[in-house]
């Protein structure tokens, strides 16, 4: 578990983690709450799962990256 904490706080998988999350939960949050940002009608609720849409595309993109990593390694060491 610490190996793959190490390895998710990596500056490089940070940063491409992030910008995965920016560009595919913009491109999520315009979907669904595109037209309430327009109207200026979004609720106290609404921000909480905007932010929360962002959360997701970083830890799938997190986690990919870092299983990759370990199995790479995994293949290394055996193949």
């Amino acid at each position: 578990m610490r190996t793959w904490l190490r390895l998710a706080m990596n500056a490089g998988i940070v940063r491409r983690s992030s910008r995965v999350a920016l560009v595919v939960g913009t491109i999520l949050v315009a979907i669904n709450y595109g037209d309430r940002l327009i109207t200026g009608e979004l609720a106290a609720g609404d921000v909480v799962k905007m932010m929360l849409t962002y959360c997701v595309p970083y830890c799938v993109s997190t986690y990919a990256a870092v299983a990759a990593l370990i199995a790479a390694r995994g293949e290394e060491r055996h193949g």
